[in-house]
């Protein structure tokens, strides 16, 4: 096997990396000027049905069931086509990211999906302890959560599923760490309900999409090459929470894959849900 010395100096080449060649780059900033779409609801949030997008619809929807006045407008960015290398969406989010939110009742611009759900748990004070040990705890498992998923998608899922050619070390060596982490959330979920103790937090919303996906087969379809099934709490609390009728909807909004009844492309209002999802607008 042939083996890869390093340059003294790097240097990009755009026909290398994948099937995200066309969108992956070494530096920051727009490409193109295209604003952002503002709808009449004071929360504008734009994004894309990913793992990381869904934890932020997740909470919205968990408000609005929850009876907090948490409207918003989910408008659709195509990540694949580099609709977040926009002018507008460069100035909502200088790292290019889903998902990005404006909140135009306070003129607040909150980007990375643990920050916004951060603030919308602060905002409306919800799913979330509001001091203590629970709100520690919570805190926790949330930033957890996104120092480790990395290593499950930007790691795993790329050298798994992603990559142009196989490699045994790199996929031998996130393997390993996720099945560590999955490890991790297994032991604790052995003896509490939900991540953070009985109650239902932010935490368990940012997790689910990625780890709870992960143990339901889902993620870049390596169930059975991960053994998920071992993993008997995490799918339990999984199966728990892929239940809840919020996170049902939440899981729709922005999605562009899967069955086209469960793809609902953006969402302005409640009613969407039963008017506007991909198998009746075409």
């Amino acid at each position: 096997m042939s083996t890869y010395s390093p340059p003294q100096t790097w240097i990009w080449d755009d026909e290398n990396g994948g099937v995200f060649a066309s969108i992956n780059r070494p530096i920051a900033g727009s490409t193109h000027e295209k604003a952002l779409p503002v709808g009449k609801h004071p929360l504008q949030l734009y994004s894309q049905g990913t793992p990381n997008g869904v934890k932020v619809t997740v909470l919205l929807e968990e408000l609005l069931a929850a009876g907090h006045d948490a409207e918003y407008d989910a408008w659709l960015i195509r990540i694949n086509d580099g609709d977040q290398f926009g002018s507008g969406f460069v100035e909502l989010n200088p790292n290019s990211k889903i998902p990005a939110l404006m909140d135009h009742s306070t003129g607040s611009r909150v980007f990375e999906s643990g920050a916004i759900l951060l603030y919308l748990a602060e905002k409306f004070s919800a799913f979330l302890p509001a001091s203590g040990p629970g709100r520690t705890e919570a805190l926790n498992w949330l930033f957890w959560l996104q120092g480790s998923a990395p290593y499950l998608g930007g790691g795993f899922g790329h050298f798994y599923a992603y990559a142009p050619e196989k490699f045994e070390y790199p996929i031998n060596r996130y393997s390993m760490e996720v099945k560590r982490q999955l490890d991790v959330l297994d032991r604790n979920l052995s003896s509490r309900r939900y991540l953070a103790g009985n109650e239902y937090t932010i935490a368990d919303m940012a997790t689910a999409p990625w780890y709870g996906r992960t143990v339901q087969g889902f993620s870049y379809n390596a169930g059975e090459f991960l053994d998920v099934d071992i993993y008997k709490n995490v799918i339990r609390w999984m199966d728990e929470i892929s239940e809840r009728p919020a996170y049902k909807r939440g899981a729709m909004v922005n999605r562009t894959s899967g069955a086209p009844e469960e793809q609902l492309r953006e969402r302005h209002a409640a009613s969407d849900f039963d008017t506007k999802t991909q198998d009746q607008v075409g």
